[in-house]
This record gives structure tokens, C-alpha cells and sequence, in this order.
């Protein structure tokens, strides 16, 4: 559909300049703003949860607190189901103990990241592929050097060799676990990226539809609204998921009777 100076308006390139990453960061009422070559748009936004993290632990947790209380309180809780219902039982009690700090880390970063996309004036920096293949490919590491670290690097292969199995059939069963393993990366890397992306894509498209359509399409907000408030739940879904995934698949290799 033409607009008033005749060009063609894109419901499409209308979405996707909000959610592809870019070279400028456009504010509100204020010209865009030139991002440096070596960064980005998702990278900054990659500095400013890191920041804000480091706020948040460093500045607002009061760990002197004996009874905690407000930040403190929430955060502590956020911790304790990580290491109570996610580590320990997937890692078991030693490696578990080890491991709720990366997989802390997961979790709120994540978290940040995805909710920082719902505010306007940031970016949905896990919509970006390379983000999440680079957030699973930490998953990855640990999960190949943690193995070879704990098991030996004979060990290692011996996790791709299932107990009981004739040898004849080990010469096909042990390639297919071995990329096995760099599919369940691969699962990590596109189930967030999708699903932070397709989010963002409906609401924007709804809104889109109001510059499209006119006022005939206002009650298409409401819509957008209620997927708003959808989308809040699915970052806390999203950054758990995430984190309990990367668990059971370290668990696999490190731990595997958990």
C-alpha cells in the first residue's frame, strides 16, 4: 500500500528493522545514533546486560543481610531453585554444586537480555542468531571439556559407546551420539532465537497493521498488547529453558546416571 509521498510501505521491512541487528540505535524523538564499526546494536545491548548484572549483584544484593529482603531476597530465591531444582538434580551434588554458577549465569543473562527487548528503546538481542549459537557454544565447551577433563579423553569416547551393544553395531551408533551432541547445540542455539524472534515479529506486525490499515485496525493493539504481556512470560520460560537444557546435556556427558 502507497503511503502520502507515494512510496510503498512494507509491513515486513517495518518489522524486521527492529529486530535485525544494525549498525545505529534509534531512540525515541532523537536522531539515530551511530554505533562504531567493531560493535553492534545487539552487542551493546550484550554490554548493557553485563552491566546491568554487575549492578544488580554487586550494588543491590546486600549478602550481609541476615534476613534478606527485597532484591536480595528475590535474587537469592532465583539462585537456590537454580542450584535445588536444575543443578543438583541433573549434575548431581558434587558437579551440580560446580556448575550453578554457569548455569546462574545463563539464566540471568538470558533473562536480561529477553526483557530488555520488550522495552522500546533497547533490542532483542537473543533474536539474533550468532548471540544464541554463541550462548550454546559455551554449553558445548563445557560439556566436551568437562568430559575430558573429568573422564579422560578415553572416557570421553567411551560416553558414545552404549553398554551392552554388539560392536558391529557401535561403528554406526557412535558417529550418530557424537553429532548428537553438536545437534543438541544446535537445538539450544535455534529454539531461543526462534522463539524470541517470532515474538517480536506478531507484536510488531500488529502494530504495523495500524500504519497500514488506519484506525480500522486499532483493535489489532489490544491484540498486540496481550502478546506483549505474553511475551514476558515466555523471556522467563525461555531463559529456563535454556539453562535446564544446557544442564541435562552437560548431566549427559558428565553425569550420566542423573
Amino acid at each position: 500500500m502507497a503511503g502520502d509521498g507515494g512510496g510503498e510501505f512494507r509491513i515486513d521491512e517495518y518489522a524486521l528493522e527492529h529486530v535485525l541487528n544494525t549498525q545505529e540505535w534509534h531512540l525515541p524523538f532523537l536522531p539515530a545514533i551511530k554505533i562504531h564499526p567493531w560493535l553492534s546494536l545487539h552487542g551493546l545491548m550484550l554490554i548493557f546486560a553485563a552491566g546491568f548484572l554487575l549492578l544488580l549483584f554487586c550494588v543491590l544484593y546486600r549478602k550481609e543481610q541476615r534476613v534478606p529482603h527485597g532484591f536480595t531476597n528475590l535474587l537469592e530465591s532465583l539462585v537456590m531453585f537454580i542450584r535445588n531444582d536444575i543443578a543438583l538434580p541433573t549434575l548431581g551434588p558434587e558437579v551440580g554444586r560446580q556448575m550453578t554458577p554457569v548455569l546462574c549465569n545463563f539464566f540471568f543473562f538470558i533473562l536480561v537480555l529477553n526483557l530488555m527487548g520488550m522495552v522500546p528503546v533497547f533490542a532483542t538481542a537473543t533474536a539474533n542468531i550468532n548471540v544464541t549459537a554463541a550462548l550454546a557454544l559455551i554449553t558445548l565447551t563445557i560439556m566436551i571439556g568437562g568430559a575430558i577433563y573429568k573422564k579422560g579423553i578415553l572416557g570421553f569416547v567411551k560416553t558414545f559407546m552404549p553398554s551392552g551393544v554388539p560392536w558391529p553395531f557401535l561403528i554406526i551408533i557412535i558417529p550418530i551420539e557424537f553429532l548428537g551432541m553438536f545437534a543438541k547445540t544446535a537445538a539450544l542455539t535455534i529454539r531461543l532465537f526462534a522463539n524470541m524472534i517470532a515474538g517480536h515479529l506478531v507484536i510488531l506486525t500488529l502494530i504495523g497493521l495500524i500504519a497500514l490499515l488506519g484506525m480500522i485496525a486499532v483493535p489489532f493493539l489490544a491484540m498486540a498488547v496481550f502478546v506483549s504481556l505474553l511475551e514476558i512470560l515466555v523471556a522467563f520460560l525461555q531463559a529456563y529453558i535454556f539453562t535446564l537444557l544446557s544442564a541435562l546435556f552437560i548431566g549427559q556427558l558428565l553425569e550420566p546416571q542423573h
